[in-house]
């Protein structure tokens, strides 16, 4: 019998099992927005300890600074922090330490704690010239006969050269390039005249006989061909002779044992730029790249000195535009003060996590650039909601009742993004992530989002108490004087009725509707949206309505009502000239036009468009572990980099071979294999000097054990032109009278490359290292650059896709229990769809996939939520009316204010951009994009794809045939200022 009803069909479909999550969800919603909305009440009740605690905590914290501490080790930031070219590292380390060296080292493979080095090229002509070659040898006196007097003062000092600080070898000279001692008897035979002797590339012959790797010390090499033809640069082959080198690389090494000898090897660091800077100037037809130990720390701080200025014209810039965002013509309502609060409340949590930063040790580094921008975004977006939600509630209504309505409407899903950001950053910042300088990244922006979220509860707020109190009491919104009433305005100037211009509340009562149409949803009987709590049984289009909650006592709830529904988006606003700019363009254009139906099939071309460009900039995506693109640009570390680029490219850097067990190194067929293995290499091999050694005196390579040990230990490493190879043996005793075993080795490889150097060594570390597990010899392979190769991939991209990971179950949680399953599903396509475009379009920028662009696309998560999450909400909370509707009222809503969020977090972005850095450059471009897409997706996609897919708005209407009673509703209604018992309307 109630089936056959037709006025009750419609409820008893909702008193179905299937819509319990519905239950559920309005539950939690109910007690989430009543403890907000009393949170609000008891902030606006305090608002001077809300507004001082905030200022009072910041300067308290802000007085840490002093322990202030820059980051000193880049390595540990840049490179994974669990790979295996680090544990190999260790190995290599413990074997053949840098100290035991006593003859050669080799200076992309051997680095001591503190070094010099220099790249020397000519403006024209070739580094073996006479006149440059004397000139290098020159500067490589000076260098070696340079001081350092520490302390600079008192008593105490002391003058340390080079010879005191140097790397000894066994007769306890200096270690020096054998390029300079190549280059010492070439001009030792031009001054005796005598032919000088023949210098080849990349291995030569030295006078005594030793040969010498010097591809890493000379380059730019022309050499000469089999019949005498001059082959192009890097074209040499092994025993080549050298006919010109556009460049020279020379290294000093220094010991630095104890605190006192450091201090004294970074003094004498920078004394040998000094030098060098000096020298260069004198010697205009060189020119010279220093680079040190800290030329890479010094460079890639440097980038946060670039940047102060900048930053602070950012902040100057977005102060202006939030001033006029927050701007009506109404000089009451309008809130430009609320706008520099914002950005102060963002300041001062700033200032917070900086101070307990410093109270607990943390260090800085120059990838913490990005953090005020994430705080910007996200405080902007909480800021400018709440004046968008303060401008929706009555104003007859105490401040007290306008702000905890506000609270009751916004802080719901401005909780939800910061819990997205959090949980984002959060699980970035655990140690699941092998990057510490994206872990570091992420804890320190977690602890200033958390802080601002705070702040934006407490001082914030409080500062739109003040400043409703001000609009209360009639007063200008920027001179905080009292408005004149228009009787007496009459007879001022006219200038001085525009800048006091307003409208009374008498003015309002007569020529606006009773409540109010410019809340973007207005029925003409809809109660106060901020002041009501709504029963069970309102109407549909009252009960679901985001803005309208109250206390309203329905009777005949079962039944629909009558009038047709009044449409906000035509121009019903009596005042359209109070309306906010910005609001204004969308309600009366842009929010038409977007939803038109000759514009969507352009927007749906538009989607795919972008799709297809993000899908071409995917496929290229490469990655960047050259630390050098993380630092300012035009420092050392960046010209040091482009001159070794493009004179050294020629062969890789020198790889360490070692094999760290003991071998039957007299057995044929390991010989065979460790010949096998260093095939195609150029190499400087112990073992393969060795069997030629033995092969020239004819004796076999294949003997027992005792007699091959001793003829090496006794007859090889004796002769003068392979002592140097002691460096690269260790032997082991194995019991008296036996001769030791060869208990670990090394051999020293050099592949030929072409210019992408990075992605060869990266292949054939790959390569090699597979070669290892299947190898009846044990070996690694080692050079300090594969500690940023290794692992590099998967270190970077893992914190990403673990946040996104993270943002996808948290909102399958969340649409179980809190938010709408649909809401849920398009803000997740959202965040994946703006993700994916940001990471092709960077890609096609020239940005690389490295630890700054991952931290950009980390914060990306949260930027995008923080746009799209309210148009979504807004969308699917609306019922029984149209889609295009409803899209035109959430875009009126929340679209104004992610609008008015991403115009002044764009504009802050500009300033960084004419950095000179590498690393702001990516943060430029990535954030750039970031705002972008997010605008894409939130102010033309989402609106357009909403007017045609799920979620559908049929639920709660009513079919066209029910029977159509009039409802007789009471509105209690409670005032501070005055209390009205009753309103009745039919």
């Amino acid at each position: 019998m109630l089936g056959s009803a037709p006025g009750l069909s419609g409820r008893w479909e909702r008193l179905e099992p299937r819509p319990r999550a519905r239950m559920l969800r309005q539950v939690l919603h109910a007690g989430l927005r009543t403890s907000f909305h009393a949170l609000g009440r008891f902030v606006a009740s305090h608002p001077v300890f809300f507004a001082s605690a905030p200022v009072l905590l910041s300067i308290l914290l802000g007085a840490s600074f002093s322990r202030y501490r820059v980051e000193e080790d880049v390595e540990s930031l840049l490179a994974p922090k669990h790979s295996l070219a680090k544990i190999e590292g260790n190995l290599v380390d413990s074997l053949f330490p840098v100290n035991r060296s006593k003859h050669a080292l080799y200076s992309d493979l051997q680095t001591p704690g503190r070094y010099g080095r220099v790249i020397v090229t000519t403006r024209k002509g070739s580094v073996l010239d006479p006149v440059h070659l004397d000139t290098i040898l020159k500067l490589h006196r000076r260098i070696y006969q340079m001081q350092v007097t520490v302390p600079a003062t008192g008593f105490n000092s002391f003058n340390y050269s080079f010879s005191y600080l140097c790397l000894p070898d066994d007769k306890n000279i200096c270690i020096i390039d054998d390029i300079i001692r190549a280059m010492e008897e070439i001009q030792s035979a031009r001054t005796s005249n005598r032919s000088a002797p023949i210098l080849r590339y990349p291995i030569t012959q030295l006078v005594d006989g030793r040969q010498a790797y010097i591809g890493h010390q000379l380059g730019g090499v022309q050499g000469w061909g089999p019949s005498g033809a001059v082959r192009g640069p890097g074209t040499g082959a092994k025993g080549e002779g050298v006919r010109s080198a556009r460049a020279l690389q020379l290294t000093y090494y220094l010991q630095a044992r104890g605190g006192l000898m450091d201090r004294v090897a970074s003094q004498w660091e920078k004394a040998f730029c000094a030098e060098l800077q000096h020298f260069a100037a004198l010697h205009p037809k060189l020119g010279l790249y220093p680079s040190t130990s800290s030329s890479l720390r010094t460079d890639f701080q440097f980038s946060s000195i670039l940047a102060r200025r900048p930053l602070l014209a950012s902040l100057g810039v977005c102060s202006v535009l939030a001033v006029l965002c927050c701007s009506m013509r109404d000089c009451v309502r309008s809130k430009p003060w609320l706008g520099l609060l914002a950005l102060l409340s963002i300041t001062l949590s700033g200032l917070t996590a900086a101070g307990i930063l410093n109270l607990t040790g943390a260090t800085y580094n120059s990838t913490y650039l990005g953090i005020p921008f994430v705080m910007l975004g996200h405080g902007l977006f909480g800021s400018f909601e709440m004046l968008s939600s303060w401008r929706r509630t009555r104003e007859d209504q105490h401040v007290k009742e306008r702000v905890a309505s506000v609270f009751e409407d916004v802080m719901l899903r401005f909780s939800g993004s910061t819990m997205l950001h959090l949980m984002t950053l959060g699980l970035a910042a655990s140690p699941l992530t092998n990057m510490e300088a994206v872990r570091l990244f992420c804890r320190t922006a977690a602890l200033a989002v958390t802080i601002s979220y705070v702040y934006m509860l407490s001082f914030y707020s409080s500062c739109l108490v003040f400043t409703g109190y001000l609009e209360t009491g009639y007063r200008h919104g920027c001179f905080c004087r009292r408005v004149p009433k228009p009787d007496r305005l009459d007879s001022k100037p006219a200038w001085y009725r525009c800048l006091m211009y307003t409208r009374y509340q008498d003015e309002t009562q007569t020529t606006n509707p009773p409540h109010g149409v410019g809340d973007g949803v207005s029925h003409p009987h809809t109660p106060n949206p901020s002041l009501t709590h709504t029963h069970a049984h309102t109407h549909p289009h009252t009960a679901n309505n985001p803005a309208t909650h109250g206390h309203v006592h329905v009777a005949n709830s079962t039944h629909t009502h009558p009038h047709p529904l009044t449409h906000p988006t035509a121009n019903t606003d009596p005042h359209p000239q109070d309306s906010h700019l910005l609001l204004g363009c969308v309600r009366r254009c842009y929010g038409d036009w977007i939803t038109n139906t000759y514009v969507k099939p352009f927007v749906v071309l538009l989607y795919l468009v972008y799709i297809s460009f993000g899908l071409m900039g995917f496929l290229q995506v490469t990655q960047g572990s050259d630390p050098s693109a993380l630092v300012a640009m035009d420092t050392a570390t960046v010209l040091y980099t482009r001159a070794q680029q493009r004179y050294f490219s020629s062969y890789s850097p020198v790889i360490g071979f070692y094999i760290y067990e003991s071998a039957p190194y007299w057995n044929v067929s390991v010989q065979r294999d460790l010949l096998e293995y260093a095939k195609g290499f150029q190499r400087i091999s112990w073992l393969e000097a060795y069997l030629n050694y033995l092969s020239d005196r004819n004796q076999s390579t294949s003997q027992p054990r005792e007699n091959f040990t001793r003829t090496l230990r006794h007859a090889f490493l004796r002769e003068p032109q392979f002592a140097h190879f002691a460096d690269d043996i260790i032997f082991a005793e194995r019991g008296q009278g036996e001769e030791p075993d060869v208990a670990a080795s090394r051999i020293f490889l050099v592949a030929k490359t072409t210019e992408n150097k990075r992605e060869e060594m990266s292949v054939l570390l790959d390569t090699l290292r597979r070669l290892s597990l299947t190898s009846r010899v044990r070996f690694l392979i080692f050079n300090p650059s594969f500690v940023y190769l290794d692992r590099y991939a998967a270190a970077v991209s893992s914190p990403l896709r673990h946040s996104l990971l993270a943002v996808l179950f948290l909102l399958g949680l969340s649409s179980l229990a809190v938010v709408e399953p649909l809401v849920s599903v398009w803000l997740g396509l959202t965040l994946l769809s703006v993700q994916f475009g940001v990471l092709g379009f960077m890609t096609l920028w020239g940005v690389e996939l490295d630890c700054m662009s991952v931290l950009c696309l980390i914060s990306a998560l949260g930027h995008s939520a923080d746009c799209s999450g309210p148009l979504l909400c807004g969308f699917a909370s609306g019922r029984g009316d149209s889609r295009t509707r409803w899209v035109r009222v959430a875009l009126e809503r929340h679209g104004v204010p992610s609008l008015q969020t991403l115009i002044c977090y764009s504009a802050a972005l500009v300033p960084v951009g004419s950095v000179r850095s590498n690393l702001t450059r990516t943060l430029f471009r990535c954030l750039t994009l970031t705002a972008g897409c997010s605008a894409l997706h939130t102010l033309a996609f989402l609106p357009t794809l909403l007017t045609f897919l799920p979620p559908s708005k049929s639920r709660g209407h009513r079919p066209e045939g029910e029977g159509q009673r009039q409802e007789v509703e009471c509105v209690e209604m409670n005032d501070s200022t005055r209390v009205v018992d009753q309103i009745t309307t039919v």
